[in-house]
């Protein structure tokens, strides 16, 4: 008899060591999840920053006010947040600061808006090193990906987003379309007026790898379209950051009748390159120049009419009719709130900066914890619509592309005076919405 009650006994001390003594305790819940954000506050890409980063909040505020992203490892939701540093614009200072992130501020992830390749290389090689989660757009793909092959160890932890100059999307991808390249979207003004000017075109650039890449990618194009480019054999055009005189490169311009002018550099450098232009009399019928003229702040610091009919590849509006946000937010109530408090005409960064928070909190929703390597796969496999466009990278470059349309600078009566309508467009979401001025007004 008392060895059947020691049966009971046993299994009940067995099942106390198997349920007691080996359970494993609850993960304990983070307060919050703490990303990171190298920017250009201040200095030449400031403007990039100042939609960048607001649309970064934005779309930060939209999830807090949800109650923050949904973690399943931990049953709940965590709100996020978002630390950001200025880089001043100065690369070399990028790096150190993410090194600061990862390090001082313990953040989880390394996320920032579009600016120009050299300012997110230092911010990936962090990301490789200490194995943090890298979101970002980085602009323009053949200068990033021609740096990317370079590096050791290689940019794994890094996703990018952002466009091709013109590399055309593979076939059978969602960029097999036209619309996702600065060469096809900048042929419609050649395509509608190229005819009336004598199709003389100056290349000019800024010897960066930003600039190298436009540089050495549109001339052939040009060239293809019947197009005869001045002086490109001996680089005419490509000048080092920063230089304060552009009269001989103005000069062989006019004094070969150049009538179209294709170029990118920043901001600062193009407002030198024009006021001189002006000065000397130089006055071409089409200007398009990518990077320079983007942002209001930008273009607006060159002075007087400077401004006036110069187009510039241009992304996200708030007339975009195909979009997925975050709770009630739309893309003209994102506007509307930036309007509300900065008082300044469309930055169009500012929908990049949201594209890129909304990608990485539904890479985490979707792996279900914070384990980078967890997330990180959860972001390679990302294919979602966002408050720009789909997102879908692929696997070979980790980059996704994203549309493109053309705007061009035009005078408005509004207090800011200047704003950048979309004057072409090849995609259906968004139709233009205003005239491209041709030629070039000057007073």
């Amino acid at each position: 008899m008392k060895r059947f009650l020691l049966i009971p006994l046993a299994i009940v001390l067995v099942a106390a060591l198997i349920f007691g003594g080996c359970a494993r305790p609850a993960p304990e819940v983070p307060e919050e999840i703490r990303v990171g954000c190298v920017a250009s506050v201040t200095g030449m890409y400031s403007g990039m920053a100042d939609g960048g980063v607001f649309g970064l909040q934005a779309a930060i505020e939209d999830i807090n006010a949800q109650g923050g992203v949904f973690v399943e490892e931990y049953g709940r939701k965590l709100p996020i947040k978002l630390t950001v540093l200025d880089n001043e614009s100065d690369p070399i200072k990028a790096g150190s600061l993410a090194e600061s992130l990862v390090l001082q501020e313990k953040v989880q992830f390394l996320i920032c808006h579009n600016e120009p390749p050299p300012m997110h290389a230092p911010v990936a090689s962090v990301a490789a090193r200490h194995k943090i989660p890298h979101l970002t757009n980085v602009a323009v793909m053949e200068p990033w990906l021609a740096m990317r092959a370079e590096v050791s160890p290689p940019w794994d932890y890094t996703w990018a987003l952002g466009f091709a100059i013109a590399t055309p999307g593979a076939p059978g991808t969602i960029w097999d379309k036209p619309g996702y390249t600065i060469i096809d979207t900048w042929k419609e003004e050649l395509d509608l007026f190229g005819d009336q000017t004598n199709k003389k075109v100056g290349v000019f650039a800024s010897d960066d790898p930003d600039g190298v890449g436009w540089y050495h990618l549109f001339p052939q194009a040009l060239k293809d379209w019947g197009y005869d480019v001045i002086g490109v054999d001996k680089e005419l055009g490509l000048f080092p950051m920063g230089i304060t005189d552009f009269s001989s490169i103005i000069q062989e311009w006019k004094d070969n009748d150049v009538e179209i002018l294709w170029g990118n550099c920043s901001a600062p450098d193009f407002g030198t390159l024009w006021r001189q232009a002006h000065t000397l009399g130089f006055q071409p019928k089409i200007v398009s120049a990518g990077r320079a003229a983007l942002y209001y702040t930008d273009v607006n610091a060159w002075g007087g009419d400077l401004p006036n009919g110069i187009g510039t590849e241009t992304f996200w509006q708030p007339q975009i009719e195909t979009y997925a946000a975050i709770g009630d937010t739309t893309p003209m109530s994102l506007y509307e709130r930036w309007l509300e408090k900065k008082k300044r005409p469309l930055n169009v960064a500012m929908g990049y900066g949201y594209q890129v928070v909304q990608v990485l909190a539904d890479s985490i929703e979707r792996a279900g914890t914070l384990n980078a390597d967890a997330v990180l796969k959860a972001i390679g496999d990302t294919d979602m619509m966002t408050m720009y466009s789909r997102v879908k990278f692929d696997q070979e470059t980790q980059f996704a592309r994203v549309p493109l349309f053309l705007g061009q600078w035009q005078k408005t009566d509004q207090p800011w005076v200047w704003e950048c309508p979309v004057v072409f467009s090849k995609h259906d979401f968004l139709p233009a919405t205003g005239e491209f001025l041709f030629p070039i007004p000057y007073e």
